[in-house]
């Protein structure tokens, strides 16, 4: 039973993170033309993790008892496909005009420094943040390039900011990256209190995996102390394939209260990694596969079911970034003053997808 417990471990991380290089920065980049560039992204970044002494990899993935900042920023290239993120293997050239590509990494070594970075760029992008918050088994690299292909493809108008705490970025760290994740639970509360504080008039939330787990649990430490919605500013939150047990979800939508807006959780229920967490947490059903969605909708969510979407990696764990279609109207309704308006309209727009 223990190998077998081993291996299912195995299988299931794998299907998060993927790419095991945890390089952000390469030699010298090759140049290239305006032209075969499609974008190119500022990314502020939040990090419990520490840094690391490879001036290549930026941040590690050993714990940092306090939070660090920094700013990166990251080329898309002429080439790139919606829903992808085209990664240079080893050997290759350090193309932009192939590659999604980071250069110009600036660090801040207090908060002020950071905070006031962070609101020049908000002002002159009118007010909006989207704030990202990862999954396990995911290196700093991956989770760079996961938000500026988020930010890019979904056209978000605002600010892309990264929350990244100190995921171990390998199959055998899962219960590694459980604890980390819990140590982050505080430095995100304080990374949310910091964005209200700069002039943003929005903040929309794009939380994954295990990572809607260490938001729900900053944002009822929020309800807790007073400040769920940050003073009116909290846009959508958007929950993606949430691997959180569903009577612990509960337990916190209770603490939280019902939202002024309801959060937006992305299910499917051929979600293969969710089943295998299930399996590991002595098969308790986790949200992100939940079958019941009337049920949870009782709690102020609303409910949009991807099941009828194919997603690009075996595990159908991260289709609300790798569906071309999906990333893009995601990206829609995030544009929108009103978020999400309707999840049956959604739903029945993604299933069309699917046929």
């Amino acid at each position: 039973m223990k190998k077998i417990c081993i291996l299912v471990l195995a299988l299931l991380v794998a299907g998060c993170g993927g790419r095991q290089t945890e390089e952000l920065l390469g030699s010298a980049m090759v140049s290239a033309p305006v032209t075969d560039i499609a974008g190119n992204h500022s990314i502020f970044i939040a990090t419990t993790r520490k840094r690391s002494d490879d001036p290549s990899k930026v941040f590690d993935r050993e714990r940092s008892a306090t939070l660090n900042y920094a700013r990166v920023n990251v080329t898309v290239p002429g080439t790139h496909e919606a829903g992808r993120i085209e990664r240079r293997s080893r050997g290759k050239s350090n193309d932009p005009a192939k590659y999604f590509m980071a250069s110009d990494v600036v660090g801040y070594d207090t908060a002020p420094k950071f905070s006031n970075a962070l609101s020049a760029d908000i002002a002159a992008r009118g007010g909006r943040v989207m704030l990202f918050v990862h999954g396990y088994n995911t290196g700093f690299d991956a989770a760079v390039y996961r938000v500026t292909q988020i930010a890019h493809d979904s056209g978000y108008p605002g600010t892309p900011v990264l929350f990244s705490w100190a995921s171990g970025a390998k199959t055998r760290d899962y219960v590694y990256d459980r604890e980390s994740a819990s140590a982050a639970r505080d430095q995100l509360e304080v990374t949310l209190r910091m964005l209200s504080q700069t002039g943003a008039r929005r903040i929309d939330i794009v939380a994954h995996s295990l990572g809607t787990w260490v938001t729900m649990e900053a944002l009822r430490q929020l309800a807790i102390n007073g400040d769920r919605d940050l003073g009116g500013k909290l846009g959508d939150v958007v929950l993606a394939s949430p691997d959180i047990d569903v009577d612990v979800f509960k337990s916190q939508m209770r603490r939280y209260g019902k939202p002024n807006k309801p959060f937006i959780l992305l299910l499917s229920d051929d979600d293969r990694a969710l089943r295998l967490s299930g399996l590991i947490a002595g098969s308790r059903p986790r949200v992100g596969d939940y079958k019941d969605a009337a049920d949870l909708a009782d709690y102020g969510v609303s409910v949009v079911d991807l099941s009828s979407v194919k997603g690009s990696d075996r595990f159908n764990h991260t289709k609300f970034a790798d569906n071309p279609e999906l990333v893009k109207m995601i990206g829609q309704r995030l544009r929108e003053d009103d978020g999400f308006a309707s999840d049956r309209e959604v739903t029945d727009r993604i299933s069309l997808l699917g046929q």
